[in-house]
């Protein structure tokens, strides 16, 4: 099986929309913590979500773990003989 542009796309793409929910909480304060708030909304609701920062790290994060999987995926690590053979499903 080759690795398309298409197909390392969409696995990016994928991998990126998980690492970004990962990192959404980090460094989150709500308005219950900073003693701040508009009458009438939530005591949860955020003061500020840093959304840039987060989305930075979510891009360097997600390029490493596809970087390596990558990697791994030439080298012959990640394949679907080895990977069954560790599960213990048979082909």
């Amino acid at each position: 099986m080759v690795y398309t542009i298409s197909t390392g796309l969409a696995i990016y793409f994928v991998l990126w929309w998980i690492v970004l929910f990962l990192t959404l909480p980090f460094g989150v304060r709500s308005q219950h913590e900073d003693g701040e708030g508009a009458p009438g909304t939530d005591p949860g609701a955020p003061v500020a979500s840093r959304m840039g920062p987060k989305l930075i790290w979510t891009t360097a994060i997600s390029a490493v773990i596809f970087a390596v999987a990558w990697l791994a995926y030439n080298a012959g690590y990640l394949n679907v003989e080895r990977l069954s053979k560790l599960m213990g499903i048979p082909l």
